[in-house]
């Protein structure tokens, strides 16, 4: 591994301890080893057999932790060229046949989303400087993209407020860990 490059480590599954490398780049801020323990100990019910969307995938860390604990599939959408190459080669290392990465930024993709397959769990975790969660909850409610019971997950640099998330998205847990701030939400059927 260069200095252009950093890694994160899959923590539980059958990629266990096998590590994700990514271009160093301060756009990409993998969800850390203590936050995605707790994120995965409250999805660890719902990852098997689920079809994830890894939004802002970054290194695709989350996604690959999905896929490590027995998810059906995990589509990735990453903007970041260096990053979707990493990914693809690192997806390709794994022998993971059920994941697909797309080049194209995540509120574009999800504007020009028109596949039947809907998802049971998404991974929204978009670079702290973007003030774009707002927009993207928005289009993930307002397509057809999601199951009636969708998992949620968000991580966020500042505390969320009620009004950045669709009214049918109850909060199931929330923490803090430093300055990182993390949500479960599951969608409620209106």
């Amino acid at each position: 591994m260069s200095k252009e490059e950093s890694s994160v480590r899959v923590i539980s599954g059958k990629f266990r301890s096998r590590k994700i490398v990514f271009p160093n780049n301060s756009a990409i801020r993998p969800t850390g080893d203590r936050v995605k323990e707790s994120l995965f100990n409250w999805l660890q019910a719902e990852v098997m057999g689920a079809n994830c969307l890894d939004l802002f995938a970054g290194s695709g860390a989350l996604g690959i932790e999905s896929l490590s604990r027995g998810a059906q599939s995990v589509t990735f959408v990453e903007v970041d060229i260096k990053a979707v190459a990493a990914l693809n080669k690192n997806l390709e290392l794994l022998g993971s046949p059920n994941a697909i990465v797309h080049k194209i930024d995540a509120l574009k993709w999800l504007e020009e989303y028109s596949s039947t397959e809907r998802f049971d769990i998404v991974y929204l975790d978009p670079s702290f400087s973007e003030s774009i969660l707002t927009d993207c909850c928005a289009l993930l409610e307002n397509t057809n993209i999601l199951k009636n019971t969708c998992m949620i997950y968000i991580e966020s640099g500042e505390e969320l407020e009620k009004t950045n998330v669709p009214v049918n998205w109850e909060i199931k847990r929330s923490k803090k860990a430093g300055s990182v701030y993390f949500y479960l939400f599951q969608r409620l059927q209106i």
